[in-house]
């Protein structure tokens, strides 16, 4: 990811950039002490159509905005958009007159049209077109009217909702995106003043920013003067700066959570975190190919066992695939996968034809029950724990299991390209029900994103049905389409995750991974 060089020389050195990439625009830290927030790992490169992890667009957040917001219900709020049309296949905007850029040049119709033109041309490479960003997107302005149009070669349900992640760059990181390598040119209430790579990232708030979401300001005193975001990879760490008053708020995904619960001037809250599910490969010659087999093993695995020993305890029972707040709430997973009964699951094998030998293994037609399970390392103890029990719970029916652990890095490689596994442990962490389609259904990998040669007609029928239905519209569809996975036993989901946010004399909203940036409040002079 090649990104030049302009705001370098600004950033590098640590140094204020009150004069790098940025003009009128007011920001200052009159006002409100500093906000800090721990990040689990460095933003990297900065230009929002790069983005390709929640690190980052968390950063980003606090100094772009989007057309619209998701409210923490779940529903669309306005943002640079006041107001908006839906029909299947497009959506038009009416923007807010006034918003101006943080180097203090006007936000246009033509502003919006210029970032979907970069985000969907081919030559950018931008890992958002296609799947943040609806593919085929195309974008009409009107400045006159103060209107843009984002259409769809066919309808796309969601096309509202996906523009919550298209961060409008705005002014002179419009026309050099060289200036985003390191460095923002939006419209949002802060601006990033000091990097410093690995360390920290600091924001200064703009004090002339009117049109948040409902009308939000940075008027109010309360209001921190700036948010400086630090570099802590480990969460041991962050409650330590936590609990010595170091930072204002962290978020726990591990055990250190139970050391920052209950302790005086530090308020916690828990929330979904996505949910953690495994999959059955499906192509010839894969154990799971056959949908007796895959109900079978389910029948042998004690899931909400499963689920705690996965979390360390600190999970919640699955609800669906999308990540909470979503478009459509409810659940789509209780009563929809096999019961505990590893009795009968042992019965299913035999009536499958997969008999045990001598050693205990069952074979068919030669050939043993062997299921080789791969999983990250980056899950730590809990997933290799959680790896353990099923390898055990499926010996013990008879299947022949064998465990690999992989990095990050290598991951890649088996899941999609080699494809040396019959069960994949990933979790797929999405906002939107059609972000999953070419995941879950379409064509097999190498040919395209269905990496487990998943084929479930009735996925695909209420998916096509639900994708012609504007937003929430669909619902029901989606819905049905997600359960029906499950009854099949393509993928399994075991359980919802758990992130804990703690927060020390202050208070904010965040969605999603994202900052609700004008809800940050310091509650309190530090101590």
């Amino acid at each position: 990811m090649n990104r030049a060089r302009a705001t370098a020389a600004c950033l590098a050195a640590s140094l204020l950039v009150a004069g790098c990439g940025s003009g009128s625009g007011q920001a200052g830290s009159a006002g409100g002490d500093a906000f800090s927030f721990a990040i689990k790992s460095d933003p990297g490169l900065l230009d929002p159509a790069q983005v390709q992890n929640t690190t980052t667009y968390t950063a980003l957040s606090l100094a772009y905005d989007t057309l619209v917001n998701i409210g923490p219900d779940g529903r669309v709020v306005p943002g640079l958009a006041e107001k908006w049309q839906v029909e299947p296949s497009s959506v038009t905007f009416t923007l807010r007159r006034g918003v101006t850029c943080g180097d203090g040049s006007p936000v246009t119709a033509g502003t919006i049209a210029a970032n979907v033109d970069h985000v969907t041309d081919p030559a950018t490479k931008s890992p958002a077109s296609g799947v943040v960003v609806p593919e085929g997107l195309r974008a009409k302005a009107d400045d006159t009217a103060g209107t843009v149009t984002l259409s769809t070669p066919k309808p796309f349900a969601f096309i509202l909702q996906s523009t919550r992640y298209l961060f409008v760059v705005c002014g002179k990181g419009l026309k050099d995106r060289s200036l985003l390598q390191s460095g923002t040119s939006g419209s949002g209430p802060f601006r990033l003043t000091s990097a410093r790579p690995n360390q920290q990232y600091t924001f200064t708030r703009r004090t002339d920013y009117t049109w948040g979401p409902g009308g939000a300001t940075t008027a109010d005193p309360a209001m921190p003067g700036s948010v400086v975001l630090k570099v802590v990879s480990s969460e041991s760490t962050a409650a330590n700066l936590l609990l010595s008053h170091q930072l204002n708020a962290a978020q726990f995904a591990g055990p250190d959570r139970a050391r920052v619960t209950n302790v005086p001037g530090i308020t916690t809250t828990d929330r979904p975190n996505g949910t953690q599910e495994f999959f059955f490969h499906q192509g010839s010659g894969h154990p799971g190919h056959d949908p007796a087999v895959r109900t079978a093993l389910l029948r042998a695995v004690d899931l909400k066992g499963l689920g705690a020993i996965a979390t360390g305890g600190t999970g919640q029972p699955p609800t669906g695939l999308v990540m909470q707040p979503r478009p459509c709430p409810g659940d789509t997973v209780d009563g929809h996968l096999p019961a505990y009964a590893p009795q009968a699951a042992e019965r299913a094998l035999e009536a499958a034809g997969w008999h045990r030998s001598g050693d205990g293994i069952r074979r068919k037609g030669g050939k043993s029950l062997t299921l080789r399970m791969i999983y990250a390392t980056s899950g730590g103890e809990t997933m290799a724990a959680a790896a353990e029990y099923l390898a055990d719970a499926w010996q013990k029916v008879g299947a022949d299991v064998r465990l690999r652990a992989l990095s990050d890095a290598a991951y890649g490689e088996v899941e999609t390209v080699t494809q040396d596994w019959d069960v994949d442990w990933v979790p797929l962490g999405v906002t939107l029900p059609t972000q999953l389609l070419g995941t879950l259904s379409g064509p097999f990998t190498p040919d395209g994103g269905n990496f487990a040669h998943l084929s479930n007609k009735k996925y695909e029928d209420l998916t096509a049905r639900a994708s012609r239905l504007p937003g929430t519209a669909g619902c029901a569809q989606w819905a049905e389409a997600e359960s029906a996975l499950f009854a099949s036993g393509d993928l399994v989901p075991v359980v919802d995750k758990t992130l804990t946010t703690a927060t020390h004399r202050a208070t904010f909203r965040m969605t999603a991974g994202l900052f609700d940036p004008t809800s940050i409040r310091m509650t309190g002079a530090a101590k």
